[in-house]
């Protein structure tokens, strides 16, 4: 591994600057219509139609993000949870909160809802999973990959960047990287998120043992190798947090994954930020210093109607209260 590590971080700082930071994925809903993804925790649990988040949660929590300096990964939540006009209307307002075009992970969109889109959206990624054919048939009956395939094609059509997300452990091996590599540049790919296995009680994949730090650091490395200035993200959770340095020296520019909102400040963020400092990383944003913020003047250059305004005010001050609290 050490040689392919090597070559991997040469490459990223031939392209990069030396620094990383955490990305947060948005998630709208814990609803899907789909729910037989055999990784996924919704998969294992009943039907609830349309359980969802209020548009004020999810409007305060973009709102965090920008104080504390953590890139918006995607928009997310589960396929159908929302009818097209009612999500066109909550993007509009996500891009307003934001101040910057957004990446979607929503499922499949045709190219005339990609431009409708386009003022707001600055990438669609397609949640591909797996790439080999036969075990992504297994894994997500529900979900193939042409629907994806084609909105990849209408988005590069429109000028719109394209991203996927792998997750390493659900049974590829190396000889399928060769297929990663032509799907990454059939759609011209521009970012990869790289995640690794968490195993879900109730799950097909219960029992199986998540891939070890250095098999998720050889995808990464890999395709740093291959795509230079692809962006890649790499995905962790709580209990493995030992494997960043590694992933950042692998030729990761992001970690994502990480519960930051619900273990801010703690021993496993500190270490976070310690270990992309330890490679050489200087780390942007912060996951254990709460910010200093006058919540009413923040909230007063958005266009929002007072109501709505009032209930951002007071999720996000029950964000902040949850963060300063924290007392690891």
């Amino acid at each position: 591994m050490e040689p392919i590590i090597a070559r991997a971080e040469r490459v990223f700082l031939s392209n990069f600057e030396p620094k990383a930071w955490f990305e947060r994925a948005i998630f709208y809903s814990w609803y899907c219509s789909v729910r037989d993804c055999a990784f996924c925790y919704m998969s294992s649990l009943p039907a609830r139609e349309f359980a969802r988040r209020s548009p004020a949660s999810i409007l305060a929590e973009l709102l965090l993000c920008r104080l504390l300096g953590w890139r918006i990964g995607f928009i997310s939540g589960g396929i159908g949870a929302f009818k097209h006009e009612e999500f066109f209307d909550l993007l509009k307002k996500m891009h307003s909160v934001a101040g910057e075009k957004l990446w979607l992970n929503v499922g499949f969109l045709d190219k005339n809802t990609l431009k409708m889109y386009q003022p707001y959206v600055k990438g669609v990624v397609a949640s591909i999973e797996c790439i080999n054919p036969e075990l992504h048939a297994r894994v997500c009956p529900s979900k193939p990959t042409q629907p994806y395939e084609q909105m990849l094609s209408s988005a590069i059509e429109l000028n719109l960047k394209t991203a996927i997300t792998i997750i390493i452990g659900l049974g590829e091996t190396k000889r399928d990287y060769p297929k990663l590599k032509r799907f990454l540049q059939k759609y011209r790919v521009s970012k990869i998120h790289f995640y690794c296995l968490n195993p879900q009680k109730g799950t097909a994949y219960e029992n199986h043992k998540p891939p070890t730090p250095e098999e998720q650091a050889w995808w990464i490395a890999k395709t740093r190798i291959d795509f230079p200035s692809i962006d890649i993200q790499g995905g962790i959770w709580l209990d493995k947090v030992g494997r960043v340095g590694l992933l950042l020296k692998a030729g990761a520019n992001s970690i994502s994954k990480f519960p930051a909102i619900r273990y801010f400040g703690s021993p496993e963020a500190r270490a976070i930020e310690q270990q992309a400092k330890s490679v050489g990383r200087e780390f942007i944003g912060t996951l254990t210093k709460p910010p200093k913020v006058d919540v009413k003047r923040l909230l007063a250059g958005l266009e929002f109607e007072s109501e709505l305004k009032a209930r951002i005010a007071a999720k996000l001050e029950k964000y902040l209260r949850k963060i300063k609290a924290k007392g690891f």
